[in-house]
């Protein structure tokens, strides 16, 4: 039985479109040349919400009947292709509570490509993805994410260069004739195609030997057998409040000691505590009660329960006291607040260097409230909808 599968996977709500876009058009291509296919999304285990990771799956079969015996199943044990179009998910995958952190690369089959959207360098990326006992197949498109969300659809080619980048790996899908096709009816101009074009012929995947990246043990766990369930469905509490950081003073919530927000984040918030007023806003408007608060009366963004919305840049009154950041710049999840109690001239520097490096020019592209058009072959602007696609080669 011959049949290619592949998934995308994308931040819920923020990258819908895109991410059904690039699914749906890898189907059509295929369509074209008589091979049928099958597209479709899971949220993981819950409704999509904002930033959480979701996936959508794709099947190209030779015929009907192989297309049928996949298709039964809820979901590929393994795909040949992930296309993954925000590299901060490199770092690992938390679609809701019941499974725990998972490798970006987990359900990459032994030798097939993980494409990923990113303007980090080969080695830079590998370091945040999970270690594998097989080797695989990287490729990266040079770009941000893209944030083409339900009811919006960012214009920027990153769809098209995916596309290429998913023939690329599996040239057997169809032909780039008919790929080129299904991107003019169902993605937009010549200009998207001669982007597409340019990325299948220039795209040159590297070869991940087993052992390189990550060493961090993704979250394993052992379903419970039957006699060991209990009876009815029990759903146990978080733990109580305490102080913080379990210590005496200040404050921290209880959470779940499974479930780490971190993962839905694209940016997250960089804290001036030498500007800090202690106003608490960024503390009472935290969706996600992510601030601890200190013995000394200031707010800690907790790394494991932020999940990178920016509310509270948003609504902090002191200039350049919260900046949001993107997260691909970061390597530790350590309290900002004891970084800067042990040595504040070294915090002051780390702070100048992230916010540098990863800051983005103009809207957060999560909340909108402060995303520059971003991603390799747009024409930046002020306004969106006169923002246009030119060739890679006359950037």
């Amino acid at each position: 039985m011959s049949v290619i599968s592949f998934e995308v996977i994308y931040r819920g709500i923020f990258q819908k479109s895109l991410a059904v876009k690039i699914s749906r058009t890898l189907i059509l291509a295929a369509v074209k040349e008589g091979k049928p296919g099958i597209s479709f999304g899971r949220y993981s285990d819950s409704p999509e919400r904002n930033g959480i990771p979701a996936k959508q799956f794709g099947y190209i079969a030779d015929n009907e009947e192989e297309l049928e015996t996949v298709a039964a199943q809820y979901e590929p044990k393994q795909v040949d292709i992930s296309i993954c179009v925000d590299d901060t998910l490199c770092k690992g995958v938390e679609s809701w509570a019941w499974y725990g952190l998972q490798p970006i690369n987990a359900v990459t089959k032994p030798g097939g490509t993980l494409i990923v959207t990113s303007n980090q360098k080969e080695d830079d990326l590998v370091q945040h993805i999970h270690r594998r006992e097989t080797p695989y197949k990287l490729a990266i498109i040079p770009g941000e994410a893209s944030f083409a969300g339900l009811w919006v659809y960012k214009d920027d080619g990153t769809d098209a260069r995916c596309l290429a980048a998913a023939l690329k790996a599996e040239p057997t899908m169809c032909s780039i004739a008919s790929l080129e096709s299904a991107i003019r009816e169902n993605i937009g101009s010549e200009t998207h195609v001669e982007a597409a074009r340019e990325v299948y012929e220039d795209l040159r995947p590297v070869e991940i030997e087993p052992g390189q990246g990550n060493d961090e043990v993704p979250f394993t766990f052992e379903l419970l057998k039957w006699h060991e369930m209990r009876q009815g469905v029990v759903i146990d509490g978080v733990g109580g409040h305490e102080g913080f950081r379990g210590g005496e003073g200040g404050y921290e919530p209880g959470r779940n000691p499974y479930f780490k927000k971190w993962s839905t984040r694209t940016m997250r918030p960089v804290v001036s505590f030498e500007k800090c007023t202690k106003c608490t806003l960024c503390w009472v408007a935290c969706p996600d009660t992510c601030f601890d608060v200190t013995p000394d009366g200031f707010f800690d963004a907790n790394m494991e329960a932020c999940c990178g919305c920016g509310v509270c840049e948003a609504i902090c009154p002191v200039k350049d006291c919260i900046t949001m950041v993107n997260e691909v710049v970061f390597d530790e999840r350590d309290s900002q607040w004891q970084m800067w109690q042990e040595n504040k001239e070294d915090y002051d520097k780390y702070m100048d260097e992230k916010i540098t490096t990863g800051k983005i020019d103009g809207r957060h592209p999560i909340t909108g409230l402060a995303g520059a058009f971003s991603g390799i072959g747009l024409e930046t602007g002020h306004n969106p909808e006169t923002a246009k696609i030119k060739p890679l080669k006359d950037l």
